[in-house]
């Protein structure tokens, strides 16, 4: 089966936005007058932002609410999203988004990140024109591991799962591929710690591994 649309996650795939939320973080910390160390943030891994604000601001005894500490948070971020000189997208990554929109493979993006967040990363890096739609697992009922955000994605395509690519870092957008039966190309960058890639069907470091010509042996690219 010819290779037909690629689905892409985004954090971690397409931009890298962790040091971005460490760095909005720790100057939140700050403002509100909680030294928090490297190693009580780093306990916060995976934790949503509320649970974050709840457990400083009980450690620290701060005088003042979860909402105030997550707005200013969350304005930090957007300052540094659009501000920071470091943040980019990730190497390689436009080259071949636009290596595959050169050769007519449709393209979509399905990630666990919110929409305001997605429309944010296409706004700032003009992705949109590549792109025919976009998923946001925010607003599923079920999130990766579970199967839907691909099996949506997919059909967003109008292409069966077979013609289907899903580019991921994760355990869980790995798991979700599998579980949607649609080949999955792990990247793995140096910036990817403690994810499992077992179940993807290839694992690749570098994004010029994934032009259509290096996949020939797993899918046909002649109809």
């Amino acid at each position: 089966m010819p290779l037909k649309a690629v689905l892409f996650d985004m954090d971690g795939v397409i931009v890298d936005t962790e040091p971005l939320h460490r760095k909005a973080y720790f100057q939140m910390f700050e403002s509100f007058g909680a030294d928090v160390s490297a190693e009580f943030y780093a306990s916060f891994a995976g934790a949503a932002t509320k649970k974050v604000c709840q457990t400083v601001m009980d450690s620290f005894g701060l005088k003042t609410t979860i909402e105030e500490m997550m707005n200013v948070k969350r304005q930090v971020f957007k300052e540094l999203f659009f501000g920071d000189p470091d943040f980019d997208l990730i190497p390689g990554v436009r080259k071949l988004i636009e290596h595959y929109h050169e050769n007519g493979i449709k393209l979509i993006l399905a990630s666990s990140a919110s929409q305001v967040t997605i429309d944010m990363v296409f706004e700032k890096f003009e992705l949109d024109s590549y792109f025919m739609g976009k998923i946001s697992g925010a607003d599923l009922k079920a999130s990766k591991p579970h199967p839907e955000i691909f099996l949506l994605a997919a059909q967003m395509a109008n292409e069966p799962n077979a013609n289907c690519m899903v580019i991921e870092d994760s355990t869980n957008g790995i798991l979700a591929a599998h579980r949607a039966e649609i080949f999955c190309a792990g990247y793995k960058s140096e910036h990817t710690h403690l994810q499992e890639y077992s179940l993807a069907n290839i694992v690749v470091h570098d994004f010029e591994e994934l032009r259509i010509e290096k996949l020939h042996s797993y899918f046909l690219t002649n109809s």
